[in-house]
Formats: structure tokens, C-alpha cells, sequence
């Protein structure tokens, strides 16, 4: 029992003299501790304080990038005008982007569009002519109630061109050429109502231009399997109870802004000079498939794009998003 008494207390000595031997080893390796913490403390500061500026300088550009939104309105001569979304910075996703960037790198923004505040869905039941001429596009607008001659090689060109059209068929042509329809549809344009038997919608009693619609649409819908947003009335004849029926059935009425008035049959380069002198932003180009499209086709897009503008369906030119889509860094 003694002897391990005497056995602690030496050992106690021991752990006592190596204590004073390299307590300053200790003071140091704490004075160390201290101030390293305090270092982080200070390079913490140092990133908020450099992370704050970087907010404070997004917010600021972020305002000068800002575009305000079109809001759709009615025109006396074009009818329905659709809104164009506005654009503007996306502050948050635009810091978090920029934290991993050097300190003086350029900034880069994220941006997210803007809704206008009216909407063409609030403008009632009117006609559509055009697009907004804010949003840099045209569209064709094919109407097909007669002859497949011409379809093929109006198909190959567009695909050549990567161009996708709205097809605005006629009800009696889709119930006999369910496959030269389902054809075009493949290609990957837009399938849309042009009434049953191109009939004059002006002159129809109520119940006779809501059937020449309906019988239409629930082909579209049987033959192509196509949840359709849009009706083009034949030779463009209509009146308000035209366009009001096709709203009852969930159809804005569309016409067009420019005719190549191509059932005439006029030499293809006069088309094409046509659309190249007359052709802006938000217009809709009506055609047929004729012998003069079909020719003047591949001319009629270059001069589009030689203009600067984007060829689209019908749904994409009266949407209000923009083209194209802006992403982080351009």
C-alpha cells in the first residue's frame, strides 16, 4: 500500500516538472490557437463584407438591364395585339452564380422574364392579324383544303431549313388524307382548324359556323390526336358571331398579316420580293400549297432571316415569352 502511494506521488512530480519545463511550448501553442481564430474571424468579415459588395453591384446593374414587358392591346386596323414579356436580372441566381467567380471577374447575369400585366387572353374575343412587333418573328400559315401535289416538297424544304410552320387544315381534306395530315404532323408542325368545307363564315347562321368548326376540331382531335388552339376562317370572311363561336369552343380566330396570295399562281420570284419588302416583326405570312409556295419557299425563308427574324408556329409567335430565351452569361 505504501509503496504504490510512493509510486503516485512520483509520478505526480514528474507530470509537475515536464508542466514547468514547456509551459512556454503551451503559452505559445495557445497564444497560436488565439490568434489564428482571430485571422478566420477577420477573413470571414473580409468575404461578407466583399460578398455584400458583389450583391450591392448586381442589384445596381441588374436595373440598368431591365426591360420592361409590352402589355397586348387592340389595334383599330390588326385587332388583338398579344403582349411580349419583359426581361430582367435574376439577382439571386446571378450572386450565387458569381460567389465562385475572382473577385474582378466580369459579371455574369441570370435573367427571367417578365409577364405584361395585360394579357391577349384579357383583350376578349377579338381577331388576331399579327404578332407583337416587339418580338423579332414571323410565322407561316399554311391553308390546305385542296391538292397534296406540292405538300412534299414544301415539307422537304422546310425540314431543310429547320423551319416548322402552322398547317391550317380544311375538315373534309383531313377526313380523306388522314395520312397525308398524320405526314405533316410528323415533321413536327402545328395542326389547326380551317373550318369543314371552306365554306364563307360570314354567311353562315349560327348553328352552321359553330358545326363547320366543331366537326373540324373533333377530327384534329380523332385523326391526329391534336389539342388545337387556333381557327383560320376561310378566303379571311368572318364576323364577330364567327369569332365567337370558335372562343365557345376554346379557338382564338386567326388571319394574316401578309398574303402571297399564291392560289393566283404568280411567278415564285415575285412572292419572294414580296415578303422581302414587306415582311417585319409579328407578321403572319398566309400560303397555300401551290406551285408558286412551293418554288418560292426556300427564297421566302432566306428573306425572313435576312431580316434578322425568327420563323416559328403560330403558337410561338402570339405567346408572349420571348425569343430566344436568354441564359446565364449571354
Amino acid at each position: 500500500m505504501k509503496l504504490r502511494l510512493v509510486l503516485i506521488i512520483a509520478v505526480s512530480m514528474c507530470v509537475m516538472l515536464l508542466i514547468v519545463r514547456f509551459n512556454g511550448n503551451i503559452a505559445a501553442y495557445v497564444w497560436a490557437l488565439k490568434q489564428g481564430e482571430s485571422l478566420s474571424v477577420m477573413r470571414m468579415n473580409e468575404e461578407l463584407n466583399e460578398n455584400g459588395e458583389l450583391r450591392e453591384r448586381i442589384e445596381a446593374e441588374a436595373v440598368k438591364h431591365r426591360i420592361a414587358p409590352v402589355d397586348a392591346r387592340l389595334d383599330r386596323i390588326w385587332k388583338a395585339i398579344p403582349g411580349y414579356n419583359g426581361l430582367e436580372v435574376d439577382v439571386e441566381r446571378t450572386y450565387r452564380l458569381m460567389l465562385s467567380s475572382p473577385r474582378d471577374a466580369q459579371l455574369r447575369f441570370v435573367y427571367r422574364e417578365v409577364p405584361p400585366k395585360v394579357q391577349l387572353a384579357d383583350l376578349g374575343e377579338h381577331p388576331i392579324y399579327r404578332g407583337n412587333p416587339n418580338k423579332r418573328m414571323a410565322a407561316l400559315m399554311i391553308n390546305v383544303a385542296w391538292g397534296n401535289e406540292y405538300l412534299e416538297p414544301m415539307l422537304k424544304i422546310l425540314d431543310k431549313e429547320n423551319v416548322k410552320a402552322t398547317f391550317f387544315l380544311d375538315g373534309s381534306w383531313l377526313k380523306k388524307n388522314g395520312d397525308a395530315a398524320r405526314n405533316i404532323q410528323a415533321h413536327g408542325h402545328e395542326m389547326s382548324n380551317h373550318a369543314y368545307s371552306h365554306p364563307d363564315m360570314s354567311k353562315l347562321d349560327r348553328q352552321a359556323a359553330y358545326m363547320q368548326i366543331a366537326k373540324t376540331e373533333k377530327l384534329l382531335q380523332s385523326t391526329l390526336n391534336v389539342t388545337n388552339n387556333w381557327f383560320a376562317p376561310p378566303s379571311g370572311a368572318y364576323n364577330g358571331m364567327t369569332v365567337k363561336v370558335a372562343a365557345e369552343q376554346g379557338l382564338r380566330t386567326v388571319l394574316w398579316t401578309l398574303d402571297t396570295v399564291d392560289w393566283q399562281h404568280p411567278p415564285a420570284w415575285t412572292v419572294v420580293n414580296k415578303i422581302k419588302s414587306r415582311v417585319s416583326a409579328g407578321t403572319l405570312i398566309l400560303m397555300h400549297p401551290t406551285d408558286s409556295s412551293s418554288q418560292a419557299l426556300e427564297g421566302i425563308i432566306a428573306a425572313i432571316k435576312e431580316k434578322g427574324l425568327s420563323l416559328g408556329t403560330v403558337s410561338e409567335i402570339l405567346s408572349p415569352n420571348r425569343v430566344p430565351l436568354v441564359e446565364a452569361g449571354l
